[in-house]
Formats: structure tokens, C-alpha cells, sequence
């Protein structure tokens, strides 16, 4: 492996892990929040959603924490691109049905207010990115300073 692609690797590392670090450091502080914006999708029964919204946000967090430290990469980031996957199809489904919710992605998202209009292209294009960073991660797991390499 190149040495630019294990730098590349750790970019890619360090974006999404802190993406997805973030993103469930916001929704755990308030798991019925996270419930609520699960449930705004209208894609599941009610005590489905409450369920998704509770495990969703710890998962980010572990998904996140492996990835910053880059242990079980390859793991971490085949979930991370299974989590973006689910999300970027959520997004559209909610677009494609006229919903005008937040997406929660980054929030404690829910429904939005009358006369408040989603950005969902801007939440697909962010959500792509991050699929493709995973799939890089999937694809090339060795990076810089990992604890996978100190194992090794």
C-alpha cells in the first residue's frame, strides 16, 4: 500500500468516526428525542422507532469510537456504509412522500415547522460523501497511526 493511501486512510478515518461520533453524542443526550425523529419517517410502528432511536445513537458512538482509534476498521466502517446506506435511503423516502421533517442527522431532528422546508439534496450529497468514505475504509483498512497496524 502506498504511504499517501494510508494518509488518505486516516482522513477518511478521522472524518467519519468524528462524524459519527457527533452525530450520536447529540442524539444520546435526549434518546426520546432521537425516538421522535426516527419516528417522523413514518417508516416503522411506533415502538420500533422508540427502539431504533435508542440503540441508533450508541451504535454512532462505538461505530465512531473504532473508527477514531481504528480498530476494526473494516467492521466499523462496513457498519458506517450500512448506517449510510439505511439513512440515505430514509431521507429519500421522506423527500419522495412530501414529508418536511429534519432528518435527525446531525439533530434531535423531528417535524419541522410550517413554512420551514427541508434540504434533503444537501442531506443525500452529505450522506453519499460519508458512504464513500466508508467504502474507501472497507476497501483499504491499513491507515496511519491505527491500533489495527500496532496489532499486526
Amino acid at each position: 500500500m502506498k504511504a499517501w493511501q494510508q494518509w488518505l486512510g486516516l482522513a477518511a478515518r478521522v472524518g467519519l468516526g468524528a462524524a459519527f461520533l457527533a452525530a450520536g453524542a447529540i442524539k444520546v443526550t435526549d434518546l426520546a428525542a432521537s425516538a421522535r425523529a426516527v419516528n417522523a419517517y413514518q417508516l416503522m410502528p411506533w415502538e420500533m422507532a422508540q427502539f431504533v432511536g435508542v440503540v441508533q445513537p450508541v451504535l454512532e458512538i462505538g461505530v465512531g469510537l473504532l473508527l477514531l482509534a481504528g480498530l476494526a476498521t473494516r467492521l466499523a466502517a462496513s457498519l458506517a456504509a450500512l448506517a449510510m446506506v439505511a439513512f440515505i435511503a430514509g431521507i429519500a423516502s421522506a423527500w419522495a412522500r412530501g414529508l418536511s421533517i429534519d432528518c435527525g442527522c446531525f439533530s434531535r431532528g423531528g417535524t419541522l415547522p410550517v413554512g420551514q422546508n427541508p434540504n434533503y439534496a444537501w442531506d443525500i450529497a452529505r450522506d453519499v460523501a460519508l458512504l464513500a468514505l466508508a467504502i474507501y475504509l472497507v476497501v483499504f483498512p491499513v491507515t496511519k497511526y491505527s491500533l489495527d497496524r500496532r496489532m499486526s
